[in-house]
């Protein structure tokens, strides 16, 4: 059943439309929670997955039956994941409510009333197109870092944008781990972390070095370890972890694989090292020393809620709501 948060009637109402993917949802949450304290929208997750949507239904713009009869009619619905957007497609004309798109869709952005698109997707922005550096998410840049000697480390695993070697991660690791011998150290793997990786993270286990798993971790697990880490290490594999980990604060650095040819992922994590919110591995003393130079604060989700209400994508009779909490979570 979809979730619902709790709201004034008068609310704006956001349908968000999602695959449950982990990053897709940060993408909404990300968005959602800021239109929440911008706007005093109310959100409405809709797990796409549970309603089928043949074909003729996006020709014709024919919403199906969803799961909840109950949601309340939307003024805005959101989607993230390429497996939302034929329901997007079939409600683009309901209610008249805007529709939105959170990465490069397959179809024509004139078909919907906007879309948010990372810049290493190379399409123009425009009054319909936000362009966004890296990939919105539900991290909240953090006012203070600790002054804890603890550190953070978010491994992915094999993917098509980079030449992936548990040799070549292990050794950085390990090397990080014997230079920095006064420091805590928090290690997390993910579903696509090789199990022969998962194994012999398992044997660095010790009274400074801890190994987590995915499955025990829960909801807001990266937020809070976030808070507690002084700085934090990332395999670039992954454009959403790479994107949580400088969106935060904390200073944040990249193991170092070689990425494929033509990798648009890997020119996003080049255009974020470029801009210097992530370091490399060789950069590794500024890191853990704090010593780095950003351009600005990257907090996208912030930026794309404003853009949302710049364009008018939700009803001008609703008045934003002025709060400056910099908490919002689902």
């Amino acid at each position: 059943m979809p979730e619902h948060s709790k709201q004034p009637a008068e609310a704006p109402v956001i349908w968000l439309l999602t695959d449950n993917k982990p990053g897709h949802r940060s993408q909404l949450k990300g968005l959602g929670n800021r239109l929440r304290v911008l706007a005093g929208a109310s959100l409405h997750w809709v797990d796409a997955s549970l309603t089928k949507v043949p074909f003729w239904r996006v020709l014709l713009t024919r919403p199906p039956p969803l799961q909840d009869p109950e949601l309340p009619d939307p003024d805005l619905i959101i989607a993230a994941g390429s497996s939302t957007h034929r329901l997007l497609l079939a409600l683009r004309k309901f209610k008249k409510a805007r529709t939105l798109v959170m990465m490069k869709p397959d179809f024509p952005v004139r078909l919907i009333s906007a879309a948010m698109i990372p810049a290493h997707d190379r399409v123009p922005p425009s009054s319909r197109v936000l362009v966004t550096e890296g990939v919105v998410n539900a991290i909240t840049p953090l006012a203070r870092i600790t002054e804890k000697q603890e550190a953070l480390v978010l491994l992915g695993g094999p993917s098509p944008h980079f030449d992936w070697k548990d040799d070549a991660i292990l050794e950085q690791l390990s090397e990080l781990i014997s230079r920095y011998p006064d420091w805590g150290w928090t290690i997390s793997s993910s579903r696509r972390t090789p199990r022969a990786l998962q194994d012999r993270l398992d044997q660095l286990a010790g009274s400074r070095v801890a190994v987590v798993h995915p499955e025990q971790t829960y909801q807001d697990w990266l937020s809070h370890k976030l808070a507690a880490s002084r700085a934090v290490w990332v395999t670039p594999d992954s454009m959403s972890m790479v994107c949580e980990a400088a969106t935060s604060g904390v200073p944040t650095g990249l193991f170092e694989i070689p990425a494929k040819a033509g990798s648009r992922v890997a020119e996003g994590v080049g255009r974020l090292r470029k801009g210097g919110y992530v370091a490399l591995f060789r950069d590794h003393s500024r890191v853990m020393s704090g010593n780095v130079t950003r351009a600005d604060t990257l907090w996208e989700a912030n930026r794309a809620a404003l853009w949302v209400l710049e364009q008018g994508l939700l009803p001008h009779h609703h008045k934003p709501v002025q709060r400056q909490s910099r908490e919002a979570k689902l």
